[in-house]
């Protein structure tokens, strides 16, 4: 449930009604925007029965949420989060460029990587360093050496940098190279994993599963803030279909749905989505026109000789005129790039 209170209610009820909740043994996630506070109630709501909160100063309602999902929810923040993930924000009036290759390969690999994408214009770096794949015989990362090779070039470009885990082991072993971690879509319900990145105090992208529907998504998300760790970043990579055209089949319909069901961010990530470096831009404009946070686009120097996803990797050369051809876009959908 959520406490709505009236504009003009002071602290003093405010704090009042936080110590009734409390001493229920009940948690409170505070909300305070710039026309009005929520308060919400996190627990076994039965335990509010006798306590009147709607006839106490200040509260203008009393709001039931039948969703699973509190923290999440838009209901309990209604404000859109603004993550900050190094030096940049995910949110807002900005369009943020992930990019990067799907495995990070070799030094010389990763620092050519990061300098075209940084000269096209992306804000935050991404590479595997742990990746789980389909057949045991494929790459499997680098582990920590790819990390710090990751590092060295965050360090040269300026670029934030984000990388999957897949353990406790990979979590913290990250959290000491890059500023966003990122769940992949085989770990979208693995929720021991997301129980530790949420006891972390750096962001996290949470890929939408398989065959996730969104509250299941949402739910997922909510394991991670539960633990303590607000920032959370969505991230839309298609979900698995009838249709083998693509990879995957991109579900354009979650951004509006996530925008209507949570205040999180949203990235698309069109590389994976389509499995086609030729769908991309398509795909890329539509997911702006949506309302998209960002993108996420897997950039290698030579995609023909990658040792994952070469298929859906674009050269520096067409990440670069990619993000010239996006830029209109994002200018018409009112964000920033």
């Amino acid at each position: 449930m959520i406490i709505v209170m009236k504009p003009n209610a002071n602290k003093s009820s405010v704090k009042e009604i936080i110590d009734i909740v409390e001493n229920k043994g009940l948690q409170v996630h505070l909300s305070e925007g710039s026309e009005v506070i929520i308060i919400g109630v996190i627990g076994d709501k039965s335990k509010l029965v006798n306590s009147n909160l709607e006839l106490l100063e200040g509260v203008d309602k009393i709001v039931p949420v039948t969703e699973s999902y509190k923290l999440a929810n838009k209901k309990f923040n209604a404000e859109p989060s603004i993550i900050q993930v190094g030096n940049v924000q995910i949110g807002g009036n900005k369009l943020i460029m992930i990019a990067g290759p799907c495995a990070i390969e070799s030094e010389e690999q990763i620092y050519e990587s990061a300098r075209a994408v940084k000269q096209a214009g992306a804000q935050i770096l991404r590479g595997g360093a742990y990746k789980p794949r389909t057949s045991p015989y494929s790459f499997q990362g680098l582990g920590e050496e790819g990390l710090k090779m990751m590092a060295a070039a965050k360090k040269e470009t300026g670029l934030a940098a984000v990388c999957e885990v897949t353990s406790l082991e990979a979590v913290e072993t990250a959290v000491k190279y890059v500023d966003m971690l990122q769940v992949g879509a085989r770990n979208m319900q693995n929720f021991y994993l997301l129980k530790e990145v949420g006891k972390t105090n750096i962001p996290v992208m949470l890929k939408r599963g398989l065959s996730a529907t969104i509250d299941e998504w949402l739910n997922a998300a909510e394991y991670i803030m539960s633990e303590g760790n607000s920032n959370v970043i969505l991230c839309e990579r298609g979900v698995r279909t009838f249709e083998t055209s693509t990879r995957n089949t991109l579900d354009i319909s979650a951004i509006p749905v996530i925008r209507e069901k949570s205040h999180l961010p949203i990235i698309i990530d069109p590389s994976h989505a389509s499995g086609r470096r030729s769908y991309i831009e398509p795909l890329s404009k539509a997911s702006i026109a949506a309302g998209a946070d960002g993108l996420m686009i897997e950039v290698h120097p030579n995609p023909a000789n990658a040792l994952s996803d070469g298929p859906q990797s674009l050269t520096p050369k067409a990440f670069t005129a990619l993000c010239e051809n996006l830029r209109p876009y994002g200018k018409l959908a009112g964000k920033d790039f």
